[in-house]
């Protein structure tokens, strides 16, 4: 009951001040304003444009070391299956590099030493007997194709000495800059070896090393694709090997029947250049079986080119895709593809390392992934496998599933002679 006495009574109840609508509600977006997300994203792709052209450029800069550091490796994973059989017999792994790389090093020395004394001696007898020489490339000329070409000018500036005169002060810049890339090559190459070294007597700690810093089914994957590409270099190098023994022994008899001299020499030079020197080794190791035939005849010269152009050929896309196949599983197309992509990338190095490492990464893929099935048809199934598709069909069949293992034991044996 109300009392009239009551100054409150008299004052009517007000209601809550409630915020203007504007102020509650989150404010609205403007048009054509830009995402809250749109910045950072721009700061996050800005960075990583920064980041790959710092890594490019340092790439470019360290090229030379990062390719030395690719060959050492390479030297290292070659030399590492004799020094473990050594380190095994009781050897001490520093002890047993040092062996290994020596012997490597007196074996291309033996090569080496081999046939520089027929490319002295044939740069000179060349430069002494040029008049001759070029007299019976005329006879060839004039008589054997019936081209009309007069050698007379060529034989007196031959004779005059005209036709190799140079600047004495142009020799003499020659001779700075050959020195000055001798001195640096030979550098680059006691630095491989130096890498080449430690990391094979190093080989076990460096492994220990990097393992310790990874979780465990990480350390299982870094030392299974090692081993891996211990296992491919290997190959590669017993690929390159056959290859390089096959040619000298073809190249070889072949100059015998032509009654080529230095016949032994020439085929080893040509095994060796044309193996081991990839991309321009191959027309390398034609230049000089070419010279020492060209001193017998022109046309000797013209057999022996085609002989070694021809047998290049067949070893390119016939031999040795296919003892790269056996020795390390590459496919033949995959194999030359390969060798062009890294000749094109890094040159020489890329394309001696082009091999190994598809082999190494081609395994490791198969390694870690698992086989699929392929759909059945016409596009995956070859004719002469069609009984062995049969087979394979009836394997999977229901009929087969309850026949139990008996069944698919019977199953197996026509498949395995179709």
């Amino acid at each position: 009951m109300t009392d009239p006495t009551d100054p409150t009574d008299s004052i009517e109840p007000r209601d809550p001040i409630e915020p203007p609508a504007d102020a509650a509600a989150p404010a609205a977006a403007l048009p054509g304003a830009l995402p809250p997300w749109f910045t950072r994203g721009l700061v996050a792709v800005g960075g990583l444009v920064v980041a790959l052209y710092a890594a490019r450029w340092v790439l470019v800069e360290l090229r030379v070391l990062v390719m030395m550091l690719a060959v050492a490796l390479f030297l290292s994973l070659a030399m590492e299956p004799l020094v473990d059989r050594l380190a095994q017999r009781g050897w001490r792994r520093g002890s047993a590099t040092g062996v290994v790389m020596l012997g490597l090093l007196v074996v291309m020395a033996s090569l080496i030493g081999a046939t520089a004394s027929v490319v002295v001696t044939e740069a000179k007898d060349l430069i002494d007997n040029a008049p001759k020489y070029a007299r019976d490339l005329e006879r060839f000329v004039n008589d054997d194709l019936g081209i009309d070409w007069d050698a007379d000018s060529l034989v007196r500036d031959l004779r005059s000495g005209d036709a190799v005169d140079v600047d004495q002060g142009a020799i003499t810049r020659t001779a700075l800059d050959v020195g000055l890339g001798v001195g640096g090559a030979l550098l680059q190459i006691a630095t491989v070896l130096v890498f080449a070294f430690y990391m094979t007597a190093d080989g076990p700690r460096m492994r220990r090393t990097i393992c310790s810093r990874l979780p465990r089914r990480h350390q299982e994957v870094v030392l299974s694709t090692w081993e891996v590409a211990i296992d491919k270099t290997g190959g590669y190098l017993y690929s390159r090997g056959i290859q390089a023994v096959i040619s000298a022994v073809v190249t070889m008899a072949f100059l015998l029947v032509l009654d080529v001299p230095f016949a032994i020499a020439l085929g080893v030079w040509v095994g060796i250049i044309s193996q081991f020197i990839p991309t321009i080794g191959t027309y390398i190791a034609m230049v000089l079986p070419v010279l020492v035939a060209f001193k017998e005849s022109p046309s000797t010269a013209l057999i022996v080119l085609g002989f070694l152009v021809a047998y290049q050929q067949f070893e390119n896309y016939v031999l040795g895709p296919r003892i790269t196949r056996q020795t390390m599983s590459v496919h033949p197309a995959l194999a030359i593809g390969t060798v062009f992509a890294g000749g094109l990338l890094l040159g020489a190095v890329g394309a001696i390392l082009a091999l190994p490492a598809t082999a190494v990464i081609q395994a490791v893929i198969s390694r870690h992934t698992i086989e699929q099935e392929v759909v059945a048809s016409r596009l995956t199934t070859e004719p002469g496998r069609r009984r062995r598709s049969v087979g394979l069909r009836s394997r999977r069949s229901p009929a087969a599933d309850d026949g139990g293992d008996a069944g698919e034991a019977g199953d197996d044996v026509p498949a395995h002679d179709a």
